[in-house]
């Protein structure tokens, strides 16, 4: 169990730097494109980002908003 918990851990842990790394390369990218490109490429990043916001905030209004009424 305790061996789980570590190479879980371990894999959390490490998604940031993995990530940090394709910031970097956007904004490369970005660096070298025309003023409406890169407002482009923005506006795709937000546009992929908002699906996952959105059901993880539904989940969490949820799970916070039945937390809350088993507790009353």
């Amino acid at each position: 169990m305790k061996k789980i918990v570590l190479v879980l851990f371990l894999l959390l842990m490490a998604g940031p730097f993995v990530q940090g790394q394709g910031c970097s390369v956007c904004t490369q990218a970005a660096a070298g494109m025309g003023d409406k490109s890169a407002k482009g490429l923005n506006g795709g990043i937000i546009y992929l980002a908002f699906l996952p916001l959105i059901i993880m905030g539904t989940v969490g209004f949820l799970w916070w908003k039945n937390s809350s009424s088993t507790k009353s």
